[in-house]
C-alpha cells in the first residue's frame, strides 16, 4: 500500500509495544536494578554494557553506542526498513498500518520507487561488470598478478568495464537498439553516475577500461562504484560521484563484507585503498575498511564505533599517510568516548597495508597491529610536541593552544582529563589552572548536577538538564511558559529545548521513545541520545517541576545577562538610545545590579 504512515500512529505504536518484550523475544534480558541488561546484540562483547530502559523506551548499549527504539531495534536485528518494522510490530499488536492520502504522500512513495529502480539498476550494473572480467583475459591476469584469488574476487564482486566511451549505454539505455537487458532511462544512469554529461551536451560512460570495485551500503546494496586502471593512466583511481545512493562521508569499502566474514567483530582496521581491503581480507585480516576517497569523517567514526569498540587506522608511513592519520585524528576527537579505543599504526616507508601482509603475512600483521600502533592520546602529544618548540615559553604558549582547541573539541570523559593531565606537565603549566582556562574557553554557562545511570555526578548546563528532565517527564512542559524570549538569545542548547517542547504540546501523550523516533537521522539526534542516557535526581512529580523551573529560572537569568552584557557594550561604544536606556534599567534590576541604576 502506498502512502506516508501518520506521525500520530507511529508515536501511539511505540506507546503501546513493551520494548522490553520485543528485545527479550530475541535478545536475554536480565534485571538490573530499573533496567534490563544483555550482552549486545550489535557488537561482540563479554560482559553486558546493552541496557534497555522500561520507563523511558530505549536501549542503549555503552560499548558501542547503538542506540533507539523498539522500531529501531527491529530494523537493525531483523535487518527491516522503517515501514517493515512498523509493520511487524503493529501485527503484533493486532493493529493495520493507516496510510496518509494526497500530494505529500504520493511524492514519498515515488520518491521510494525511483530508489529502488537505482538500486536495481546497480545491482544489474554490477553482474555486468563481473561477467565482463570473467570474460577479459588482461583484466584476470592483472589480478592475479596483483595476488588475488578467485575466492576474494567473489567475495567482493569485482568486475570490469572494457574500453569504449559507450559501454554500459549500449547495454542498459533505452536509447539503445542493441539492449539485450532491462533497459533504464539516461537519466537513470546520469543519476547513479555511471554517465557523464559535458559542457557541449555530449553524454558518456564514467568508467572506461577499469577493474571495477561495487562499493555496498550496510545492507548490502550496490550504491556506487570504484574504478583502477589497470596501467599508469591517470588518475589511478576513480569514484563514483555524490548521488542519492551515495554518500561519500558516511559509507565505508569493505564495512558490509567486514560484518559478513567475521566472526567476532571486535576491531576494525582503516586503510587508504580498496586493494588494500582485499589483500588483507585474502589473508584472513576481514575486518579492513578504507574511506572512498575523502579524508575520514566523524561520521565514518561514529559509525565504526556503534559496531566495534576499537579502531586502528592503518597508514603508510610517508607524508600522505601522516596527514591522513592526522585529519583522522581531529574528526574522532568529537565522537570518542571512554570505552572506545583509536589507535594508528604507520608502515614503513614504501609499504601499504597490500604489501606489508604479504611481505610478513597475517600473524606478523595482527602483531604489528598491537606491537607497533601507538594511542590516540599518546600519537596527539607526540605530533604537537613536534609541531611546536618546547623548550621556549612561546613555543609552549602555541603548543598549549593548538592542545586547548583540540581538547575542547572532546566530550568530557576519562580520556580528556589524562589528556590535559599531559599537556599540563609538558608545558609546565598548573593542570588546575588549565583546566579552569579549558572550562572558561568552553562555557561560561551555570552548571547543574545530576546523576548518570551509573550514579556517577557530572556537570551539565540548566538547558541540558531541562531537555533531559522533559525527556525523562513530557508531561513538565506544561511548566514552562515564556520560552520565546529566551530563544531569541539564541543560548546553546535552547533551540532544541524549544523544538522539544513543542513536540510535546502537539502530542501530549509522547514518550521518550516517540520523541527518538521523530527526530531520527536528524541534526538532533545525536544529542537527544546522549540525553537519554541520564537519569534526573529524583523521580517525584512535585520535586522533577521544581527542577525544572530553577532551570528556567537559571536559564532566563543567563539570557538576560547576555543582552545586558551586550547593551553594557553598545552604551560604552555608540551610547543607548531611549528605548534601549529602558531596557538597560530592566535587567539591571532583573540581574540585581542596584549600583548601575544609582547612576
Amino acid at each position: 500500500m502506498s502512502g506516508l504512515i501518520p506521525r500520530s500512529f507511529i508515536d501511539d505504536l511505540l506507546t503501546r509495544v513493551d520494548i522490553v518484550d520485543t528485545i527479550h523475544a530475541r535478545v536475554s534480558l536480565k534485571k538490573k536494578g530499573q533496567l534490563y541488561a544483555a550482552c549486545c546484540p550489535f557488537h561482540n562483547e563479554k560482559t553486558p554494557s546493552f541496557m534497555v530502559n522500561p520507563i523511558k523506551q530505549f536501549y542503549y548499549c555503552f560499548g558501542c553506542g547503538v542506540s533507539g527504539t523498539a522500531i529501531s531495534f527491529m530494523m537493525a536485528y531483523e535487518h527491516l526498513d522503517f515501514v517493515e518494522a512498523v509493520e511487524s510490530l503493529a501485527a503484533n499488536q493486532g493493529l493495520s498500518v493507516p496510510r496518509e492520502k494526497g500530494k505529500r504522500a504520493k511524492a514519498a512513495a515515488q520518491a521510494k520507487q525511483k530508489n529502488k529502480s537505482l538500486y536495481t539498476l546497480m545491482e544489474d550494473v554490477a553482474h555486468y561488470y563481473q561477467q565482463n572480467l570473467q570474460k577479459n583475459s588482461a583484466a584476470q591476469a592483472y589480478l592475479e598478478q596483483r595476488g588475488l584469488s578467485r575466492e576474494v574476487i567473489d567475495r567482493y564482486s569485482l568486475g570490469y568495464i572494457p574500453e569504449g566511451w559507450d559501454a554500459v549505454s549500449k547495454r542498459f539505455s533505452q536509447q539503445s537498439v542493441q539492449n539485450t537487458t532491462q533497459s533504464y532511462t539516461q537519466q537513470q544512469l546520469l543519476d547513479v553516475g555511471l554517465l557523464i554529461k559535458n559542457e557541449k551536451g555530449r553524454v558518456y560512460d564514467r568508467f572506461r577500461d577499469r577493474i571495477m570495485f561495487p562499493i555496498v551500503d550496510r545492507r548490502g546494496r550496490t550504491i556506487g562504484f570504484g574504478g583502477r586502471v589497470m596501467g599508469d593512466g591517470s588518475p589511478k583511481y576513480l569514484n563514483s560521484p555524490e548521488t542519492t545512493l551515495f554518500h561519500k562521508g558516511t559509507e565505508l569499502y569493505g564495512f558490509y563484507e567486514a560484518r559478513q566474514h567475521t566472526r567476532k567483530l571486535s576491531r576494525i582496521v582503516v586503510v587508504e585503498g580498496y586493494m588494500d581491503v582485499i589483500a588483507l581480507a585474502q589473508f584472513g585480516i576481514s575486518y579492513a575498511v578504507a574511506t572512498l576517497g575523502t579524508a575520514t569523517t566523524k561520521e565514518h567514526v561514529g559509525h565504526l564505533f556503534r559496531a566495534v569498540s576499537e579502531v586502528i587506522f592503518c597508514f603508510d608511513g610517508d607524508r600522505a599517510g601522516r596527514e591522513a592519520a592526522w585529519r583522522a585524528l581531529q574528526n574522532s576527537l568529537t565522537v570518542l568516548r571512554d570505552g572506545k579505543d583509536i589507535r594508528f599504526l604507520f608502515l614503513p616507508m614504501g609499504e601499504d597495508p597490500d604489501s606489508q601482509v604479504r611481505k610478513i603475512g597475517r600473524e606478523a600483521f595482527e602483531k604489528s597491529l598491537q606491537r607497533d600502533s601507538i594511542s590516540m592520546t599518546d600519537y596527539l602529544i607526540e605530533h604537537l610536541s613536534k609541531s611546536h618548540n618546547l623548550s621556549s615559553r612561546e613555543g609552549r604558549a602555541s603548543f598549549l593552544a593548538e592542545a586547548g582547541q583540540l581538547l575542547q573539541t572532546m566530550p568530557d570523559g576519562l580520556i580528556c582529563d589524562q589528556l590535559k593531565v599531559d599537556v599540563a606537565r609538558l608545558t609546565s603549566i598548573d593542570l588546575a589552572a588549565f583546566t579552569k582556562r579549558k572550562r572558561k574557553q568552553i562555557n561560561a554557562e551555570p552548571k547543574q548536577s545530576f546523576s548518570r545511570l551509573n550514579d556517577r555526578k557530572v556537570r551539565i548546563t540548566p538547558i541540558r538538564y531541562a531537555i533531559t528532565l522533559l525527556l525523562h517527564r513530557p508531561a513538565l512542559a506544561a511548566e514552562v511558559s515564556n520560552l520565546e524570549e529566551i530563544v531569541m538569545f539564541n543560548l546553546p542548547g535552547v533551540i532544541l529545548l524549544a523544538k522539544l517542547i513543542e513536540t510535546i504540546e502537539e502530542s501530549p501523550h509522547i514518550n521518550a521513545a516517540a520523541i527518538l523516533d521523530r527526530w531520527r537521522d536528524t541534526q538532533h539526534e545525536a544529542s537527544i541520545v546522549s540525553l537519554m542516557r541520564w537519569q534526573p535526581k529524583s523521580d517525584d512529580d512535585v520535586m522533577l517541576a521544581r527542577e525544572i523551573k530553577d532551570c528556567l529560572r537559571q536559564i532566563r537569568k543567563q539570557a538576560y545577562g547576555k543582552k545586558l552584557e551586550n547593551l553594557l557594550q553598545k552604551e560604552r561604544i555608540n551610547g543607548l538610545d531611549d528605548l534601549e536606556k529602558r531596557d538597560l534599567l530592566a535587567l539591571l534590576r532583573e540581574c540585581d545590579h542596584p549600583e548601575r541604576i544609582e547612576q
